[in-house]
């Protein structure tokens, strides 16, 4: 143990030390603040706690094998580590998850850790077609704010019945339980992508386009638009035209170009289409999935904003109305990166949100003083706000990991 803030700062090896440091604080009634590497420390609500668990000493890859498509790993394996690994094998993580390092100012530590992956449910711009990581998790190992060890899954994909407690702590962001070994399921990597832009849609067009693409046999993976005012600001301004619709195909080469011509044939006529090969794809679904545009250094608020597709745009042009605001769209214009020029639009995103017919808003980004003064997670409807009090009370009565990150009550 080191000493850290007057309060004690646990950096547990082994599993055993983890289950010592949380029954510690079960006993003291001493709350930790639950990290890995840290990248993600400005999402929620600041903890004021004295004490912390950093678990990212717990690392290894304890099981890989490729054949049987199942990856194991220690809770504080970093992500830089586990997909090196796969890619030696061809293969990844088909959820893409997202790396907030540079949105949030944290560039100079490592990429997140496994336990980091599962407990924010992360995930990228293949989400519609792939999933997030709660959908690709087999078994977890952890401590819960009780001090007891839970296991629960296994190595291979399975029907259960009862309580999905992998998918049940994901997103839960530290706040049940510490993970202490995630196992995941793996997938090989597409042989080669290609991105069809089309150039020069508004954004109520571009959600049309979007979805006759998701709708049609060409198997779209991913689908975004990039308005005007952010084009500029991906792959060195290489995207061509204005607003640039995005289109991501995957699989084998000779399948993805002629995926790519039906799509052609489609949208010629809606704007001018070009390509992007299969390393500017990369680049460019790399940068949309880490909101490239709003990596700008500042504190300025970012909202993830998630609707239904073809309400996203119809959530900009409302709150354009009322303050300034910069955004683009991925899943299909579902998911809403919304920058804000000032600190006081909680209430106007989420009134939009109701007025759309609902959804949910994060603030993902924002001062200290913002994120203690607004709900930084969706405020929840009674009914599922009483079901997370019963979860707290079942994994954490005492509140002692990550207090009050989510939720002010909790």
């Amino acid at each position: 143990m080191a000493q850290t803030l007057g309060g004690e700062m646990f950096r547990p090896e082994t599993e055993d030390q983890v289950l010592e440091a949380v029954s510690w604080a079960v006993s003291e009634q001493a709350p930790l603040e639950v990290l890995g590497h840290g990248t993600k420390r400005g999402i929620g609500r600041p903890l004021q706690v004295a004490n912390g668990l950093d678990i990212s000493g717990l690392t290894g890859i304890t099981l890989y094998e490729p054949e049987e498509l199942v990856l194991t790993a220690r809770a504080g394996t970093s992500l830089e580590e586990i997909e090196a690994r796969l890619a030696e094998h061809n293969q990844e993580f088909a959820f893409e998850p997202m790396d907030y390092r540079a949105l949030l100012g944290s560039q100079d530590r490592p990429r997140g850790t496994a336990g980091a992956v599962l407990a924010t449910n992360l995930s990228g711009p293949r989400r519609l077609k792939a999933g997030a990581a709660r959908d690709h998790v087999l078994g977890i190992r952890a401590v819960t704010g009780r001090g007891d060890l839970i296991k629960s899954g296994g190595r291979v994909v399975k029907n259960v019945t009862g309580y999905d407690l992998p998918r049940g702590l994901s997103g839960s962001w530290g706040t049940l339980a510490v993970l202490t070994e995630v196992t995941f399921k793996v997938l090989p990597r597409a042989e080669t992508e290609e991105t069809l832009v089309v150039s020069g849609l508004n954004d109520a067009d571009a959600a049309d386009i979007m979805a006759q693409a998701m709708g049609s046999d060409a198997e779209v993976s991913s689908a975004a638009h990039l308005p005007e005012s952010v084009r500029g600001r991906f792959i060195n301004g290489a995207l061509p035209g204005s607003a640039a619709t995005v289109l991501r195909l995957e699989g084998f080469p000779s399948s993805v170009a002629y995926r790519l011509g039906k799509l052609e044939a489609m949208f010629a006529q809606h704007g001018s289409c070009s390509r992007l090969d299969a390393d500017a794809s990369r680049a460019l679904w790399r940068e949309i999935r880490d909101v490239k545009p709003f990596c700008d250094g500042t504190t300025r608020p970012v909202w993830r904003v998630s609707v239904a597709p073809g309400a996203g745009h119809q959530l900009v042009a409302g709150l354009r109305l009322q303050t300034g605001v910069d955004a683009f769209y991925d899943w299909q214009g579902g998911l809403v990166w919304l920058r804000m020029e000032g600190d006081d639009e909680a209430g106007p995103v989420r009134d939009a949100i109701r007025a759309l017919g609902g959804g949910h808003a994060t603030l993902v980004r924002g001062s200290g003083d913002l994120r203690n003064h607004v709900p930084v997670f969706e405020p929840q409807e009674p009914a599922l706000a009483a079901l997370t009090r019963r979860l707290k009370e079942q994994f954490d009565p005492q509140a002692v990991l990550n207090p009050g990150r989510m939720w002010a009550e909790l």
